[in-house]
């Protein structure tokens, strides 16, 4: 029994998203920030942070979107659904301004119409 050694179980293989406990693919985001060329290198918790960031914010608009379609009473959300909870949201608004959500509608007014002038 001399010269034998016991051998670990090598543990199986952890992706970074799982790691950092998140849905979103990190290898995905990682590979994609490489690609764009955004930089000559990317550090290692940079494409986390951006997945995790990309997960709240889809989560978030999500949520929303599903309070939207349950207040018409679909269990389907719409693209319509999408305008009107980010729309209706201060923050998420101001961060989409410039964004056209395709068969999205028109936003709902906030202010009611002024009244027409009588002549």
């Amino acid at each position: 029994m001399t010269g034998q050694r016991k051998t670990r179980a090598k543990a199986s293989p952890k992706s970074r998203s799982s790691r950092a406990g998140l849905q979103f693919s990190v290898g995905r985001v990682h590979r994609l920030m490489r690609n764009a060329n955004y930089a000559d290198r990317i550090g290692a918790g940079a494409s986390v942070l951006l997945a995790a960031v990309l997960e709240y914010l889809s989560a978030e608009i999500l949520e929303l979107a599903g309070n939207a379609a349950k207040d018409n009473k679909k269990i389907i959300i719409m693209p319509r659904h999408l305008q009107l909870a980010i729309r209706n949201d201060e923050k998420l608004n101001k961060l989409l301004e410039g964004v056209t959500i395709a068969q999205g509608g028109v936003p709902m007014p906030t202010d009611p119409p002024a009244p027409a002038p009588l002549f």
